[in-house]
This record gives C-alpha cells, structure tokens and sequence, in this order.
C-alpha cells in the first residue's frame, strides 16, 4: 500500500508528502510518518473537539478522523471531518467507568472497517461510512481471561485475517471478518500494544505482556520464545520496537531498558541501560538512535536521545513527562502539562525548532499524530485541538 496520499513538486522543487496516520502509532506501526514539508514554526490552532474524558489517541484516513471518549458511563466512537472537526457520525455503548475514566486504545481503520477496543475488553467492528456496527466480540468473556488493573488499553492490530490484541499472558487473536476468536492464550496482560514482523519467512509478534516479552507465531498463537521481564504493577505500557534483527523493550517504575537480538529466533539481551524509563510512552528509532520519554507521570521527565548501539546517552532535555512521534528528520514530543515541542532528530545535541502551548493542560498522555499537515493533541478530559503545520 503507497504510505503517501499525495505529492507535489513544489515551484522550488521542493517535495511536499502528506500521509495518513490510519493505526495505532501511524502507517508503519513505529511512531513514524513519512509526511514532508510540514513547518512547525507555522503552527496555529485550528480547531478544537470535546469528545468526552479517555487516552484514546486518533486515526486519520481519507479526510476522516477516528477517535473515542467516554461521558456518564457510556463510551463513544466518534468519526468527525479531519480537516474542520465537524461530525460525521458516533456511535455510542454502555462501558464501566473505572479508574481514570474513558479508552485507552485507538481506533484503526483497515479498508472498510474501523476496529475499536474498550477498556473492558469490548472490541467493535465498525463500517467506516456508516458506523453501522457490523460485529462485536466480549473478548474477556470469550477467552476466559480477566482485565489488568486500569484496563485493557492494547489497540488492535490487523495481521491479514486477524485482529491481535494484548490481552492473556501472550495476547489474542479474533478473526477480523466475524471477531471470532482465532487463538487465545490465558493470563495477565499489559497495556502495549502487539507489534508484527517478519522473522526468517514467518510473521511473527512481540506482545509485552505482565510476564515480559512474548514472541509468538502472529497466524496461530505457537509461542517460539520469551523473556521474562516484570515491572511494577505489571506495565508494560510502551510498544516494543523492531530494529532489524534487534528488539528495543523499556519500562517505567525504576525498571530500566534493553536491547534484545533475535536473529537466532532466540531473545539474547546485548544490553540493558537505565537511561531511558518509558513508562507508557513508546519510543522511536531514527538512523542509529532512539529517541523517547524518560520518568514517571506527574514528576520529572526528560525526553532522551541514546545510542541504539550501546544505549549510551546522546543528550536529554527536561520536560516533565510526555509522549513522542516523529516525521521529516523532526521530533514531535507533547508534554503531559499541554506543551508541544518540534525539535531536529539528530544525536549532537537537543535542537529546539519551536514550541506552542496548544491550551490543553494536565493531563496529556495520549501522543500527538501528524496527518496531512495537521498534528492532532488531546488531554485526558477528552479536549482534542488540530493544529495547522501546513507551509
């Protein structure tokens, strides 16, 4: 599938991408976009959305942006025009309120259908147009497995016919056409979400469970090895990360972060660093480094550059806690507290381009996404803005 929707040469020949952002942690599940030609200097808000309290970050796809928020104990998947906010359609369901209300999973769009998932565990099938509901699967219920503490917050992830989710010690697979179970496994989950990849002809998955890291065979479910690795409070909250035949894992909690080698088919840790805690918030690889938050919500944090060779530290810049994307050589990090920060990925040193208080404040977890020259910022209260970085 092309990755971008459109490009044009520009009258100086400069190259202008726009791409959607249509799953979890945009089009190639790393926390990347290849969108160009976006000015972070040109920001301004555009418009704003109150969707109602939750962590639910947004998809964008064909003009259409995907999102959810929770009100009074009900949840609501809600489509709205990507470019101006303006609804198109919801859809709304009873879900239990919990603590810290509202989904912490992101709609994803494949083909036709959007796939949702509640905090419950309640996984929807919807028509992208419509928002006819085409099936839905209790997916606790189904496979017997119980939720983890603050809720299941796994996105689904579409691997071919399948749906795979974080949930059981090695997650769940439904079929994506009918949301019948596929393979399950049983046990306690974490909050990451499954991340797909190609291992020597198979497709296999890296699901951080409570237990640690699983691998496991994405069609059937077949484990092929593990790695234990237990935090506080079983999170495991940020996504693994693929780097060829290496696997990045890194946890909050005075945890601490390693890099994996999987070309055997076996886990082999090369090193492990404390340098870099994410709690929940997934890093991202760009040229031989990693960049990403480091420390605990509410308190000190710092976004870190370290190199993916040894994890040795590049440079850090305090900005308390907060969450990371990337797109065009440019970080894109949201700091809990509503601050938006565009900085040059390089290892030299922190080289801030700009930064914007976007008027969201306490509390924002969920990451921002850029599609189609707009970066899209919400807080916990369920307050979306769109942000113009269009040249």
């Amino acid at each position: 599938m092309k990755r971008c929707i459109w490009c044009v040469a520009a009258a100086l020949a400069v190259n202008v991408c726009a791409d959607d952002w249509f799953i979890w942690r945009g089009p190639n599940a790393n926390g990347i976009s290849s969108e160009t030609g976006w000015n972070p200097e040109s920001a301004k808000k555009i418009w704003t959305k109150e969707l109602g309290t939750g962590y639910s970050s947004v998809s964008i796809k064909d003009g259409k942006l995907y999102t959810m928020g929770h009100n009074k104990g009900e949840d609501t998947v809600f489509c709205l025009d990507a470019k101006t906010g303006a609804p198109i359609w919801d859809y709304t369901y009873d879900c239990e309120t919990g603590k810290f209300k509202g989904p912490r999973a992101t709609p994803v769009v494949d083909g036709e259908n959007v796939y949702t998932v509640s905090r419950a565990g309640l996984v929807i099938c919807l028509d992208v147009a419509s928002g006819k509901v085409n099936w839905k699967t209790d997916v606790l219920s189904k496979t017997g497995n119980e939720n983890n503490r603050w809720g299941i917050a796994s996105s689904a992830v579409v691997e071919g016919d399948l749906i795979l989710l974080n949930i059981g010690d090695a997650g769940v697979a439904l079929n994506k056409n009918t949301g019948k179970v596929a393979w399950k496994t049983k046990g306690m989950p974490s909050y990451a979400s499954p991340v797909v990849f190609d291992h020597k002809g198979k497709r296999l998955a890296a699901i951080f469970s409570a237990p640690g890291l699983q691998i496991v065979n994405a069609k059937t479910g077949k484990k092929i090895d593990d790695l234990a690795w237990e935090t506080k409070y079983n999170i495991n909250g940020a996504d693994p990360m693929m780097i060829g035949d290496r696997i990045f894992i890194s946890s909050g909690y005075d945890r601490e972060c390693a890099m994996l080698d999987f070309s055997t088919g076996k886990l082999k840790k090369l090193w492990k660093s404390e340098v870099m805690k994410n709690q929940f918030s997934s890093s991202v690889y760009i040229d031989g480094y990693i960049y990403g938050v480091d420390g605990q919500t509410k308190k000190k944090g710092f976004l870190r550059c370290i190199d993916a060779e040894d994890g040795s530290e590049q440079w850090n810049m305090q900005i308390g806690f907060g969450s990371l994307i990337a797109a065009g050589g440019k970080l894109i990090a949201l700091g809990e507290k509503g601050t938006l920060y565009f900085a040059e990925a390089t290892p030299k040193k922190y080289s801030e381009i700009s930064q914007m208080e976007t008027g969201l404040s306490q509390l924002c977890w969920t990451p921002p996404v850029l599609a189609n020259g707009i970066v899209y910022c919400r807080n916990d209260k369920g307050t979306l803005v769109a942000i113009d970085v269009g040249e």
